[in-house]
């Protein structure tokens, strides 16, 4: 006994050893593949970058009017909030552009005339009336901005919040192959960050990329009525500052898709390091996570700083520009006043419609920065709006009816990623109320199998059928209601317990839900609880032991009362004891159902009528427990090796 377990310890020891080589060939390798993929510093210098999403790229595509125009759609339920705010914008803009005009009249009501028609009397008068005006335009364009501020955030907001809807069901709806190659903080940057970066695009800069284009507009239409001479003087520095301008847009956008990048990669690793925070702290990895956050945190903070730089630089250099041109109307317009071409008046509204000329297009300028943003967050929202659902309804498909519960697979192939084949000319059929056991080892395509029975997925080539229906012509909503899933993974969500066993039939009673705990052997621990049905799970259950939460997902399948139920390894983590319960439960309550049980355990899987041995995606043995025993075969080796860990650990 002792040589024999010296031999399993060395044994041990040995395969020990070889998992620590291939985990460091395999962090070396990738290593390697995110060096190519950053293309920067190597590894060493900067710290630890682990991830590369294929999604977060760089999106190239410069800024159009079609997307433009798409994003405009989402404000069409809101035109008459819409109009509402564009009559207050015009009514402000309106007041503003008259100020300067008013200001020169009543300069020149009191100025040293040339040859002024009214008498002094008269235009001391009109200087009262023109008192009056200016004070008016100035109410007038306060009233107009707080009712546009008002209503434009109204309507921002309310634009936000139906796309965020809008995308909300749309991920919904996706296929699981979507998941599968993105991150669970990935697809969340998308709903909130980007979206958020929308609100400010809808709440201000389309109102205000119209108001100051209007008085953009109105501006230069005064300026050439005033003195076209003047103006077109004025004017000839708006070439330069267009040269100098846009050869900045370009490095604007692309800084600001560098930053939602990384944002990205932020939001994903948090969401990974709170996940598997157990598994960081039992191999003490806190430290190393703590450098490879700083590692993107901080290249997150410099890439914020250089798009931030660019945007900076924006202003003052249309401002640099916009002096030229005021000094020109300080020059030239004095020599007008000389002349006698230009009252005293007008030249001070001459300057000051200058002065207002270039606010417009600072504005615009900052505006356009706020605009690339925004579009930047928008090609990465309208990428997930354009990903189709790989697994649909297809059109006119047909309500399942009540089914028996048979199945069948008829020569299935299925690939996860067009390559390998989890699959291969998979056939079988299971009879109504028929328990199926799935065994094999880890790959060999079990799990594929009920993943294509749930039609999480297509078959890649092949037919399954229910109850004679091709699963891929009837609606999908129907097909799922009459099959029940439990995972190994147990999934609970934020709310009461009661609330959770009900999420597969909302309508089910108070009495149906105890009665469901109670099948499964959850009622007694639920009892002990304080508030008991109505106690909160908490995020993901974690208040619960890993055994009672697989508990609460067998009663909530079985509430929903499904007639296929899978059970993906539902049984893993469960202890003896309560396995025992789960198995009479079972034994009770899935008579005449139809049931897929993956799982490894003898327990588990030797009462099944039926037992389906995969390996690399093929049916090698089919039979009920005694028959592929006196076989021989694959699954009496599997057993075998069961027998013998069991008994290893039992030695240990």
């Amino acid at each position: 006994m002792k040589a024999e377990a010296g031999s399993s310890a060395a044994s041990d020891v040995t395969q020990g050893a070889r998992e620590a080589r291939g985990l460091r060939r395999a962090w070396q390798g990738a290593a390697g593949a995110v060096e190519r993929w950053l293309g920067e510093v190597p590894l060493a210098a900067r710290g630890t970058e682990r991830f590369s999403y294929r999604d977060d790229e760089e999106i190239e595509r410069p800024f159009n009017w079609a997307q433009m125009r798409r994003l405009l759609s989402y404000m069409r339920p809101y035109r008459a909030l819409t109009l509402s705010a564009l009559a207050a914008m015009l009514l402000a803009a309106a007041t503003q552009l008259a100020r300067p005009f008013i200001l020169a009249l009543a300069i020149d009501a009191i100025a040293p005339p040339h040859a002024h028609p009214l008498p002094l009397a008269r235009r001391v008068h009109l200087l009262d009336l023109y008192a009056v005006a200016y004070l008016a335009s100035f109410v007038v364009n306060w009233a107009c901005n707080m009712v546009q501020t008002w209503l434009t955030t109204r309507l921002g907001q309310s634009v936000v919040r139906d796309l965020r809807e809008h995308l909300y069901a749309h991920i919904q709806d996706l296929s699981l192959n979507f998941f599968d190659a993105r991150p669970a903080g990935s697809v969340l940057v998308r709903v909130a960050n980007d979206v958020n970066s929308l609100s400010d695009l809808f709440t201000n800069g389309i109102i205000s990329i119209l108001t100051n284009a209007f008085m953009l507009v109105g501006i230069v239409v005064v300026l050439l009525v005033l003195r076209w001479n003047l103006a077109l003087a004025c004017f000839s520095v708006i070439p330069a500052m267009l040269f100098l301008s846009t050869g900045m847009r370009e490095h604007i956008r692309r800084s600001w898709q560098l930053v939602r990048r990384r944002l990205s990669r932020i939001n994903a690793h948090l969401n990974e390091a709170l996940q598997g925070i157990k598994v960081t702290q039992a191999f003490t990895q806190e430290e190393e996570n703590r450098k490879f956050f700083s590692v993107i945190l901080r290249r997150y903070f410099d890439s914020w700083n250089t798009a931030n730089r660019w945007s900076a630089m924006f202003g003052p250099l249309v401002a640099l520009t916009g002096a030229f041109g005021t000094a020109i109307v300080f020059v030239y317009g004095t020599e007008l006043y000389r002349s006698g071409a230009l009252t005293i008046g007008l030249v001070v509204a001459f300057i000051q419609y200058v002065a207002q000329f270039w606010s417009p297009i600072s504005q615009l300028g900052n505006l356009y920065n706020s605009l690339l943003q925004a579009m930047s967050s928008s090609e990465r929202v309208f990428q997930f709006l354009d990903f189709q659902p790989a697994v649909t309804s297809v059109p006119g498909a047909l309500a399942l009816p009540a089914i028996a519960g048979s199945v069948a697979f008829e020569d299935v192939v299925f690939s996860y990623d067009g390559k390998r084949r989890a699959l291969d000319g998979v056939s079988f059929r299971v009879e109504p109320g028929q328990t199926i056991a799935l065994v094999g080892h880890t790959g060999a395509g079990k799990t594929s199998v009920v993943n294509l029975v749930t039609r999480f997925y297509d078959p890649t080539s092949g037919c399954i059928r229910i109850d004679g229906h091709d699963l891929r012509t009837v609606d999908l909503a129907s097909l799922r209601r009459q099959v029940g899933v439990v995972l190994q993974e147990t999934v609970l969500f934020t709310g009461t317990i009661r609330e959770n066993l009900r999420y597969g039939r909302l309508d089910a009673s108070d009495a149906e839900v105890e009665a469901a705990a109670r099948a499964v052997g959850a009622h007694g621990f639920i009892a002990e609880l304080a508030e008991g049905y109505d106690t909160e799970v908490r995020e993901r259950g974690s208040r619960f032991s890993v055994g009672q939460r697989q508990l609460l997902s067998f009663a909530r399948a079985l509430l929903a009362d499904p007639r296929v139920l899978i059970l993906d390894e539902a049984t893993s983590s469960i202890d003896t004891q309560t396995e025992m319960v789960i198995q009479k439960a079972l034994v009770r309550l899935l008579q005449g159902r139809t049931s897929f049980v993956v799982a490894h355990r003898l327990s588990t899987i030797r009462q099944s009528d039926l037992i389906l041995v995969f390996d690399h995606g093929h049916i090698v043995e089919t039979g009920s427990h005694e028959q592929l025993l006196d076989a021989d075969g694959v699954y009496a080796g599997l057993l075998r090796a069961q027998f013998r860990f069991l008994g290893d650990q039992a030695a240990g």
